[in-house]
């Protein structure tokens, strides 16, 4: 089986341009490499299919051996409609975004970013306890639920 090294290298380029969008902030740029990335993924599957072939028709009379796979074919137009899903999705969240913030990008949680101030603020959290090197009346005081009869 012979691949075409131009295909190999724009399905490459596709899902690596992609990918790299989606690590943005921008709902738009997540969009566009959500489409960059399926459409690489798409070209994949038809370079796995291997060498183009006649219609997969049953026939008398015709070797099997001559006819082209039809799952990689429906394997891509499922991963159409599941793109086209997404990308719908995509763009009314990124519309809706825009319609509240004036922008579309993707703004921090409130938790996530307490977690990460309070990360960096302390060493070690409070929760944390060094083993053998406290007395049992400070533990207990730190935990007065626990009877320590």
């Amino acid at each position: 089986m012979s691949v075409s090294l131009t295909l190999v290298v724009t399905a490459a380029v596709l899902v690596g341009t992609g990918v790299y969008l989606m690590l943005e902030r921008s709902l738009t740029r997540v969009l566009v490499g959500l489409v960059l990335l399926s459409n690489g993924v798409n070209v994949a599957f038809l370079i796995a299919s291997g060498r183009a072939g006649e219609a997969p028709l049953v026939v008398d009379g015709r070797d099997p051996a001559d006819m082209a796979d039809p799952l990689p074919q429906a394997l891509v137009l499922t991963a159409i409609v599941i793109t086209l899903g997404t990308t719908a999705f995509l763009l009314a969240m990124a519309h809706r975004s825009w319609q509240l913030n004036g922008n579309d990008d993707v703004q921090d949680d409130i938790e996530d970013a307490t977690i990460r101030r309070l990360a960096l603020a302390d060493d070690v959290s409070e929760g944390y306890e060094i083993e053998g090197h406290g007395d049992d009346d400070a533990d207990a005081a730190d935990h007065p639920e626990e009877d320590r009869g």
